[in-house]
Protein backbone atom coordinates (compact mmCIF):
# COMPACT_ATOMS: atom_id res chain seq x y z
CA UNK A 1 0.00 0.00 0.00
CA UNK A 2 2.91 2.80 0.56
CA UNK A 3 4.13 1.74 -2.89
CA UNK A 4 0.48 2.99 -4.37
CA UNK A 5 1.06 5.93 -1.91
CA UNK A 6 4.23 6.79 -3.38
CA UNK A 7 2.88 6.01 -7.12
CA UNK A 8 0.07 8.04 -6.55
CA UNK A 9 2.77 11.02 -4.95
CA UNK A 10 4.79 11.02 -7.77
CA UNK A 11 1.93 11.37 -10.15
CA UNK A 12 0.34 14.45 -8.65
CA UNK A 13 4.00 15.83 -8.75
CA UNK A 14 4.51 15.56 -12.06
CA UNK A 15 0.85 16.43 -12.79
CA UNK A 16 1.59 19.65 -10.81
CA UNK A 17 4.59 20.85 -13.36
CA UNK A 18 2.28 20.00 -16.27
CA UNK A 19 -0.59 22.38 -14.72
CA UNK A 20 2.10 25.08 -13.69
CA UNK A 21 3.23 25.15 -17.69
CA UNK A 22 -0.30 25.70 -18.78
CA UNK A 23 -1.23 28.20 -16.44
CA UNK A 24 2.15 29.60 -17.87
CA UNK A 25 1.41 29.38 -21.44
CA UNK A 26 -2.20 30.43 -20.53
CA UNK A 27 -1.27 33.66 -19.40
CA UNK A 28 1.03 34.70 -22.41
CA UNK A 29 -1.96 34.38 -24.74
CA UNK A 30 -3.81 36.47 -22.70
CA UNK A 31 -4.17 39.70 -25.79
CA UNK A 32 -2.67 43.11 -25.18
CA UNK A 33 0.25 44.04 -22.84
CA UNK A 34 0.43 44.03 -19.39
CA UNK A 35 3.08 46.45 -18.74
CA UNK A 36 0.35 49.09 -21.00
CA UNK A 37 -2.75 47.97 -19.09
CA UNK A 38 -1.35 48.84 -15.68
CA UNK A 39 0.44 51.91 -16.48
CA UNK A 40 -2.61 52.79 -18.74
CA UNK A 41 -2.65 56.87 -19.74
CA UNK A 42 0.79 57.13 -18.03
CA UNK A 43 2.44 54.55 -20.63
CA UNK A 44 5.51 56.24 -21.66
CA UNK A 45 8.29 54.84 -23.60
CA UNK A 46 10.34 54.55 -20.24
CA UNK A 47 7.69 53.73 -18.14
CA UNK A 48 7.04 50.90 -19.97
CA UNK A 49 10.76 49.92 -20.64
CA UNK A 50 10.92 50.03 -16.61
CA UNK A 51 8.11 47.96 -16.27
CA UNK A 52 8.44 45.36 -18.67
CA UNK A 53 12.15 45.24 -16.84
CA UNK A 54 10.65 44.67 -13.27
CA UNK A 55 8.12 42.12 -14.52
CA UNK A 56 10.81 40.15 -16.31
CA UNK A 57 8.36 40.88 -19.85
CA UNK A 58 11.99 41.61 -21.78
CA UNK A 59 13.18 38.05 -21.28
CA UNK A 60 12.64 35.01 -23.19
CA UNK A 61 9.48 32.96 -22.33
CA UNK A 62 11.39 29.69 -21.00
CA UNK A 63 13.60 32.08 -19.34
CA UNK A 64 10.41 33.95 -17.38
CA UNK A 65 8.63 30.34 -16.70
CA UNK A 66 12.04 28.92 -14.74
CA UNK A 67 12.22 32.08 -12.64
CA UNK A 68 9.09 31.89 -12.05
CA UNK A 69 8.81 27.83 -10.66
CA UNK A 70 12.11 28.44 -8.91
CA UNK A 71 10.15 31.44 -6.98
CA UNK A 72 7.19 29.33 -6.18
CA UNK A 73 9.97 26.99 -4.42
CA UNK A 74 11.17 29.44 -2.56
CA UNK A 75 7.91 30.63 -1.29
CA UNK A 76 8.02 34.14 -3.46
CA UNK A 77 5.19 34.24 -5.51
CA UNK A 78 6.30 37.28 -7.44
CA UNK A 79 5.33 40.79 -7.36
CA UNK A 80 1.93 42.10 -7.80
CA UNK A 81 1.90 44.72 -10.61
CA UNK A 82 -0.91 46.64 -9.41
CA UNK A 83 -0.13 46.92 -5.24
CA UNK A 84 3.53 46.82 -6.64
CA UNK A 85 3.70 44.48 -2.81
CA UNK A 86 4.39 40.48 -3.09
CA UNK A 87 1.80 38.44 -4.32
CA UNK A 88 2.03 36.29 -0.81
CA UNK A 89 1.64 39.42 1.08
CA UNK A 90 -1.34 40.34 -1.05
CA UNK A 91 -2.97 36.78 -0.57
CA UNK A 92 -2.22 35.23 2.82
CA UNK A 93 -5.47 36.93 4.03
CA UNK A 94 -7.83 36.46 1.66
CA UNK A 95 -6.52 32.85 1.12
CA UNK A 96 -7.58 32.19 4.84
CA UNK A 97 -10.99 34.10 4.16
CA UNK A 98 -11.50 31.18 1.27
CA UNK A 99 -10.51 28.89 3.69
CA UNK A 100 -12.62 29.45 6.25
CA UNK A 101 -15.68 29.57 3.58
CA UNK A 102 -14.27 26.53 2.36
CA UNK A 103 -14.28 24.44 5.26
CA UNK A 104 -18.16 25.68 6.78
CA UNK A 105 -19.18 24.58 3.31
CA UNK A 106 -17.48 21.31 3.43
CA UNK A 107 -18.53 20.93 7.40
CA UNK A 108 -22.22 21.36 5.75
CA UNK A 109 -22.47 19.42 2.77
CA UNK A 110 -20.78 16.37 3.43
CA UNK A 111 -22.80 15.22 6.56
CA UNK A 112 -25.63 16.55 5.42
CA UNK A 113 -24.85 14.65 1.58
CA UNK A 114 -24.45 11.39 3.39
CA UNK A 115 -27.27 11.58 5.73
CA UNK A 116 -29.96 12.38 3.32
CA UNK A 117 -28.61 9.45 0.52
CA UNK A 118 -28.61 7.15 3.11
CA UNK A 119 -32.10 8.07 4.16
CA UNK A 120 -33.12 7.53 0.32
CA UNK A 121 -31.18 4.48 0.16
CA UNK A 122 -33.43 2.94 2.80
CA UNK A 123 -36.25 3.79 2.07
CA UNK A 124 -36.31 2.65 -1.75
CA UNK A 125 -39.40 3.63 -4.10
CA UNK A 126 -41.04 5.28 -0.83
CA UNK A 127 -42.31 8.69 -1.44
CA UNK A 128 -39.36 9.98 0.90
CA UNK A 129 -37.38 8.59 -1.82
CA UNK A 130 -38.90 10.29 -4.44
CA UNK A 131 -38.90 13.57 -2.91
CA UNK A 132 -35.17 13.94 -2.19
CA UNK A 133 -33.97 12.72 -5.48
CA UNK A 134 -36.00 15.67 -6.77
CA UNK A 135 -34.97 18.43 -4.25
CA UNK A 136 -31.53 16.84 -4.95
CA UNK A 137 -31.98 17.01 -9.05
CA UNK A 138 -32.97 20.09 -8.76
CA UNK A 139 -30.33 21.67 -6.78
CA UNK A 140 -27.58 19.64 -9.02
CA UNK A 141 -29.20 21.57 -12.06
CA UNK A 142 -29.19 24.85 -11.10
CA UNK A 143 -25.66 26.49 -11.14
CA UNK A 144 -24.00 28.40 -7.66
CA UNK A 145 -24.96 31.87 -7.96
CA UNK A 146 -28.65 31.00 -9.49
CA UNK A 147 -28.85 29.82 -5.76
CA UNK A 148 -26.80 31.96 -4.45
CA UNK A 149 -29.25 34.99 -5.80
CA UNK A 150 -31.99 32.73 -4.45
CA UNK A 151 -31.02 32.63 -1.01
CA UNK A 152 -29.98 36.57 -0.73
CA UNK A 153 -34.10 37.21 -2.17
CA UNK A 154 -35.43 35.12 -0.16
CA UNK A 155 -33.50 36.07 3.22
CA UNK A 156 -31.62 39.32 2.24
CA UNK A 157 -34.39 41.01 0.18
CA UNK A 158 -38.08 40.78 -0.01
CA UNK A 159 -39.42 37.87 1.66
CA UNK A 160 -37.41 37.44 5.00
CA UNK A 161 -34.60 40.44 5.31
CA UNK A 162 -32.87 38.80 8.25
CA UNK A 163 -29.71 38.17 6.54
CA UNK A 164 -27.13 40.22 5.09
CA UNK A 165 -26.76 40.12 1.41
CA UNK A 166 -23.13 40.82 1.10
CA UNK A 167 -19.96 41.09 3.08
CA UNK A 168 -20.24 44.03 5.45
CA UNK A 169 -16.99 43.50 7.46
CA UNK A 170 -14.60 46.76 7.30
CA UNK A 171 -11.04 46.04 5.62
CA UNK A 172 -8.67 44.23 7.88
CA UNK A 173 -11.42 42.69 10.06
CA UNK A 174 -11.13 38.89 10.36
CA UNK A 175 -14.70 37.75 8.27
CA UNK A 176 -15.65 35.24 11.30
CA UNK A 177 -16.19 38.60 13.72
CA UNK A 178 -19.37 39.23 11.81
CA UNK A 179 -20.83 35.39 11.47
CA UNK A 180 -24.29 36.45 10.01
CA UNK A 181 -22.25 37.24 6.73
CA UNK A 182 -21.28 34.07 6.33
CA UNK A 183 -24.34 32.09 6.74
CA UNK A 184 -25.51 33.26 2.67
CA UNK A 185 -22.18 32.16 0.94
CA UNK A 186 -21.78 28.80 3.09
CA UNK A 187 -25.43 27.71 2.55
CA UNK A 188 -24.69 28.83 -1.38
CA UNK A 189 -21.86 26.38 -1.82
CA UNK A 190 -23.33 23.96 0.85
CA UNK A 191 -26.50 23.66 -1.77
CA UNK A 192 -24.68 22.99 -4.40
CA UNK A 193 -22.20 20.19 -3.08
CA UNK A 194 -24.20 18.14 -1.02
CA UNK A 195 -26.49 16.76 -3.64
CA UNK A 196 -23.88 15.28 -6.13
CA UNK A 197 -22.91 13.67 -2.22
CA UNK A 198 -26.29 12.47 -1.68
CA UNK A 199 -27.38 10.96 -4.97
CA UNK A 200 -23.90 9.29 -5.26
CA UNK A 201 -24.28 7.91 -1.41
CA UNK A 202 -27.73 6.67 -2.72
CA UNK A 203 -26.68 4.68 -5.81
CA UNK A 204 -24.00 2.97 -3.09
CA UNK A 205 -25.37 2.34 -0.53
CA UNK A 206 -28.85 0.46 -2.28
CA UNK A 207 -25.92 -1.87 -4.03
CA UNK A 208 -24.33 -2.84 -0.39
CA UNK A 209 -28.03 -2.70 1.19
CA UNK A 210 -28.67 -5.71 -1.89
CA UNK A 211 -24.98 -7.14 -1.04
CA UNK A 212 -25.18 -10.61 0.30
CA UNK A 213 -23.16 -9.80 3.40
CA UNK A 214 -25.98 -7.59 4.66
CA UNK A 215 -28.51 -10.05 3.75
CA UNK A 216 -26.65 -12.82 5.96
CA UNK A 217 -26.61 -10.12 8.93
CA UNK A 218 -30.28 -9.44 8.81
CA UNK A 219 -30.94 -13.55 9.15
CA UNK A 220 -28.21 -13.74 12.05
CA UNK A 221 -30.85 -10.99 13.69
CA UNK A 222 -28.71 -8.42 13.75
CA UNK A 223 -30.49 -5.05 14.50
CA UNK A 224 -31.22 -3.09 11.33
CA UNK A 225 -29.38 -0.56 12.89
CA UNK A 226 -26.27 -2.13 13.47
CA UNK A 227 -26.67 -3.00 10.03
CA UNK A 228 -26.97 -0.02 8.74
CA UNK A 229 -24.08 1.65 10.64
CA UNK A 230 -21.46 -1.00 11.17
CA UNK A 231 -22.10 -3.25 7.61
CA UNK A 232 -23.47 -1.07 4.80
CA UNK A 233 -22.33 2.58 5.86
CA UNK A 234 -18.46 1.49 5.83
CA UNK A 235 -18.44 -0.20 2.62
CA UNK A 236 -20.56 2.61 1.03
CA UNK A 237 -18.36 5.27 2.09
CA UNK A 238 -15.59 4.39 -0.19
CA UNK A 239 -16.53 5.07 -3.78
CA UNK A 240 -18.54 8.08 -2.28
CA UNK A 241 -14.82 9.55 -1.08
CA UNK A 242 -14.19 10.09 -4.75
CA UNK A 243 -17.13 11.99 -5.11
CA UNK A 244 -16.76 13.85 -1.75
CA UNK A 245 -12.63 14.49 -3.08
CA UNK A 246 -14.21 15.86 -6.56
CA UNK A 247 -16.85 17.98 -4.83
CA UNK A 248 -14.86 19.68 -2.01
CA UNK A 249 -11.99 20.25 -4.97
CA UNK A 250 -14.36 21.95 -7.15
CA UNK A 251 -15.14 24.38 -3.75
CA UNK A 252 -11.98 26.14 -4.78
CA UNK A 253 -13.15 27.29 -8.00
CA UNK A 254 -16.48 27.89 -7.36
CA UNK A 255 -15.95 29.47 -4.43
CA UNK A 256 -15.01 32.51 -7.28
CA UNK A 257 -18.02 32.73 -8.28
CA UNK A 258 -19.80 33.01 -5.11
CA UNK A 259 -17.39 35.38 -3.83
CA UNK A 260 -17.64 37.73 -6.05
CA UNK A 261 -22.00 37.60 -6.13
CA UNK A 262 -21.88 37.85 -1.96
CA UNK A 263 -18.58 40.35 -2.03
CA UNK A 264 -16.61 38.44 0.15
CA UNK A 265 -12.77 38.83 0.78
CA UNK A 266 -11.41 36.17 -0.75
CA UNK A 267 -9.11 34.72 -3.84
CA UNK A 268 -12.27 34.62 -5.84
CA UNK A 269 -12.65 38.45 -5.75
CA UNK A 270 -8.96 38.79 -5.63
CA UNK A 271 -8.56 36.74 -9.10
CA UNK A 272 -11.40 38.70 -10.43
CA UNK A 273 -9.93 41.91 -9.53
CA UNK A 274 -6.50 40.59 -10.83
CA UNK A 275 -7.58 39.80 -14.34
CA UNK A 276 -9.39 43.34 -14.43
CA UNK A 277 -6.31 45.24 -14.14
CA UNK A 278 -3.90 42.51 -16.00
CA UNK A 279 -2.27 41.50 -12.25
CA UNK A 280 -0.51 38.80 -14.12
CA UNK A 281 1.61 37.18 -11.51
CA UNK A 282 -1.52 37.67 -8.96
CA UNK A 283 -3.30 35.27 -11.59
CA UNK A 284 -0.86 32.54 -11.81
CA UNK A 285 -0.59 32.34 -8.32
CA UNK A 286 -4.18 32.06 -7.14
CA UNK A 287 -5.00 29.69 -10.76
CA UNK A 288 -2.03 27.20 -9.08
CA UNK A 289 -3.30 27.17 -5.40
CA UNK A 290 -6.59 26.21 -6.88
CA UNK A 291 -4.62 23.70 -9.30
CA UNK A 292 -2.45 22.71 -5.64
CA UNK A 293 -5.81 21.97 -3.85
CA UNK A 294 -7.81 20.14 -6.26
CA UNK A 295 -4.28 17.72 -6.71
CA UNK A 296 -4.08 17.40 -2.98
CA UNK A 297 -8.09 16.74 -2.10
CA UNK A 298 -7.40 14.20 -4.89
CA UNK A 299 -4.47 12.24 -3.39
CA UNK A 300 -6.36 12.16 -0.20
CA UNK A 301 -9.32 10.80 -1.78
CA UNK A 302 -7.12 7.79 -3.74
CA UNK A 303 -5.58 7.33 -0.46
CA UNK A 304 -9.43 6.50 1.74
CA UNK A 305 -10.24 4.74 -1.44
CA UNK A 306 -7.21 2.16 -1.46
CA UNK A 307 -7.45 1.52 2.74
CA UNK A 308 -11.87 1.98 2.58
CA UNK A 309 -11.19 -0.81 -0.73
CA UNK A 310 -8.51 -4.16 0.04
CA UNK A 311 -8.77 -4.81 -3.69
CA UNK A 312 -7.08 -1.81 -4.70
CA UNK A 313 -4.00 -2.78 -2.69
CA UNK A 314 -2.94 -4.86 -5.15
Amino acid sequence: MAQLIFKRLLISIFVLLAISVIIFAATLLLPGDPARAILGQQATPERLAALREQMDLDKPAVVRYFLWLGGLFTGDFGTSAATGGPVSQLLAPRIGNSIILMLLAAVVSVPVGLFFGIVSAIHRGKRRDSAITWVTLILAAMPEFVVGVGLITIFATTVFPILPAVTMSPPGTPVWKLPLQLILPTLTLALVVAPYIARMMRTTMAEVLDSGYVEMARLKGVPERTVILRHAVPHAIGPVAQVIAIQLAWLAGGVVVVEFLFRYPGIGQALIDAVTYRDVQVVQAITLLVAIVYIVVNLLADIVGIVTNPKLRK
